[in-house]
């Protein structure tokens, strides 16, 4: 949802600030299309190197278990019973519990109860990227959809209204799906979205006449 959130509010904003400038509908569709295909690689990197970075720190903290159960692993044994034992377990069922899963495959224990690391939940960079980047692109469509259906003398008009109605819906949705009030995710979203597109707006107006 942030991604068509994004996707919706940047590309609308670029569109209809290029018509408030007075440009032909070509130039405005040309903006909107280089916007969906820049907001999109941005969102995909941004993903990727902040995605990468936690692979990287996961990684580095496995290496270190690793080498710690090699060094002590009595120690490591120990702190296993302690997480154990502090989640609900008695002292000795604790330790029985430790060693078993240590003898079938002690870093993925550690991994998965020390550190929180599992297999469902490690980090993907790749996978976080695509999926930013066609978040974005869903969102984006729309009001590039919006250029090219709607009249050209009222593409600021149509473009801004879609807009508004997209974001307010991705807003309720967002909200409905996290348990929060609905109304207020939609007015939330909206209001933001109104926001950017009337500044970029105001800015497309204003250089297009003094150009």
């Amino acid at each position: 949802m942030l991604g068509a959130n994004d996707g919706t509010i940047s590309v609308a904003s670029l569109v209809v600030g290029i018509a408030a400038s007075g440009a032909p509908k070509n130039s405005i569709l040309l903006t909107g299309v280089a916007g969906l295909v820049a907001g999109a690689m941005s969102m995909a990197a941004g993903e990727y190197v902040s995605v990468q970075s936690q692979a990287d720190t996961e990684l580095a903290d496995i290496e270190r278990e690793k080498q710690e159960l090699a060094d002590d692993p009595e120690n490591e044994l120990s702190e296993l019973t302690s997480i154990y034992v502090s989640r609900g377990l008695d002292e000795p069922l604790a330790r029985q519990v430790a060693e078993k899963l240590m003898s079938d495959d002690a870093l993925l224990a550690h991994a998965r109860d020390e550190l929180g690391i599992t297999e469902t939940l490690r980090a993907r960079p790749v996978q976080a990227a695509f999926a930013s980047a066609i978040s974005f692109v869903i969102g984006a469509i729309v009001p590039i959809i919006t250029v090219l259906l709607a009249p050209a003398a009222l593409v600021t008009e149509i473009s801004s209204v879609i807009a508004l109605l997209t974001l307010a819906g991705l807003g309720a949705t967002a909200a409905y799906a996290g348990g929060a009030p609905v109304a207020k995710g939609a007015i939330r979203v909206a209001f933001w979205g109104a926001l950017a597109m009337g500044l970029t707006a105001g800015v497309g107006k204003f250089f297009g006449a003094v150009v």
